[in-house]
């Protein structure tokens, strides 16, 4: 089971909520509920993929990341920008003037998550070529994918890469250049920041395990960085710093720049919670056994619309493509001399697959859950199937689970309570009510 007390990214503001259903409707793992007027969100269930943040047209959900105060009690401060920063800014004709302005609001050192992302590409094509890994091997970059794999689709948890992400991988060479450069300092004297586009992310550094441990120690929000930078970017200067990003690195901030990267044509880019939800299905039931290689978003268009950033996500994407033009194919390159499987950094492989996290049980015992199913499926059978969500749960089938667990009564159901009074009326109208 999973531990407790998972520190979540996405959270309510009940004094928001108007209890709409907007985010019951949209949530992909059925997460949330309608109870005493507003929404409940169950912690087992969220992969904080912020499709709440999305919909929710109260403001209601919000999602939770550091501010730039948090980096104050660092001497070293290193800034990871995510490639799909870039695409924010209109009229940037230059990675390099934005790198120079992560210098000007206070950064000590830059190291670009997209240079990282070069080094995963090269990675992913050396993992493929193994004879002993499963196909098609899940990208792992999504850490909302990740989590709604292990929560939901147990027989996918070996197909995901086991590469750590751009971002660990950044971050981990970020404190090894600046111990380097810098003997003089600590490690913990040194902050390193990710600028995030999406809520996930930040969940992923705040639960990571110890023996997955992180380097990032505060994710910094997309869109707060954003306005930081708008008044200390300057065009009109020449750049002081240089940009060491390659154009397969920053296309990682689009859907299919990963797999493009790759130069496999057995490959299947996918964004969009819902879409996500599609492929693995298909790929559970052995109807995509033929691809290598599946990229999995959970945000529109890729990392470009996650709910942290601040340009629309198509704007942003043909944004960076123009910015690809003017960019080398790769500026990474790494050493073969010993061989390709020697070329892995150590931090660049997991520790431990993902485990299945399994959802709450029925019952204590087989005989419980066996017989709380069988109830389940008698109150089910009386529901309409319209999943309107007015009784507070996604769906009538998760409606008919709630009714079973105690958490709600069956009288809830808003339809079937339409159509008993509707024929109260009728026997009224008629004289019937009351007699045999």
């Amino acid at each position: 089971m999973e531990k407790s007390g998972y520190n979540h990214s996405v959270t309510l503001r009940i004094e928001k909520c108007k209890g709409c259903t907007s985010c019951l409707k949209r949530c992909p793992t059925e997460a949330i509920r309608i109870r005493g007027g507003h929404a409940e969100i169950d912690a087992s269930l969220c992969i904080d993929c912020g499709e709440c943040i999305r919909v929710c047209t109260h403001k209601a959900k919000k999602a939770k990341y550091d501010h730039f105060s948090e980096l104050d009690s660092y001497k070293y401060k290193i800034a990871l920008p995510a490639p799909s920063l870039y695409g924010q800014f209109n009229n940037l004709v230059d990675l390099d003037y934005l790198i120079d302005g992560l210098y000007r609001i206070g950064f000590d050192d830059v190291y670009e998550v997209s240079r990282a992302a070069e080094t995963v590409t090269a990675y992913t094509r050396r993992y493929l070529k193994r004879t002993d890994v499963k196909l098609p091997v899940i990208s792992s970059a999504c850490p909302a994918v990740t989590r709604l794999i292990t929560l939901r689709y147990p027989s996918l948890c070996d197909h995901i890469l086991p590469i750590r992400s751009p971002m660990e991988i950044a971050a981990s060479q970020a404190r090894k250049k600046a111990l380097s450069e810098h003997p003089e300092l600590k490690s913990e004297e040194i902050g390193i920041a990710f600028i995030s586009p999406c809520p996930a992310k930040v969940s992923f550094v705040k639960n990571s395990p110890e023996e997955e441990k992180t380097d990032v120690d505060v994710v910094l929000s997309m869109s707060e960085v954003y306005f930081a930078l708008l008044s200390v970017m300057r065009m009109d200067n020449v750049p002081q710093y240089s940009s060491e990003s390659g154009m397969l690195g920053v296309g990682w901030a689009s859907t299919g720049g990963e797999s493009t990267a790759l130069f496999n044509e057995k490959y299947l880019a996918a964004d969009g919670i819902e879409n996500v939800i599609q492929v693995l299905d298909h790929l559970e039931d052995g109807s995509l056994s033929e691809l290598e290689f599946i990229e999995l978003g959970a945000c529109p268009a890729g990392c470009t619309g996650g709910v942290l950033t601040v340009e629309n996500p198509y704007i942003a994407g043909a944004r960076l493509t123009n910015l690809r033009r003017t960019l080398p194919i790769s500026r990474t390159m790494l050493r073969t001399e010993k061989g390709e499987d020697e070329t892995f950094i150590p931090e660049a492989l997991w520790a431990s697959t993902p485990a299945y996290i399994p959802a709450k049980a029925l019952g204590q015992t087989l005989d419980e859950a066996m017989d709380k199913m069988a109830k389940i499926e008698k109150i089910y059978a009386r529901l309409p199937d319209h999943d309107c969500g007015s009784c507070g749960s996604p769906t009538c089938r998760t409606f008919a689970e709630d009714v079973v667990k105690g958490e709600v009564t069956e009288d809830q159901c808003i339809v079937n309570m339409r159509a008993l009074i509707e024929e109260l009326a009728k026997q009224i109208g008629n004289g019937s009510f009351g007699k045999e």
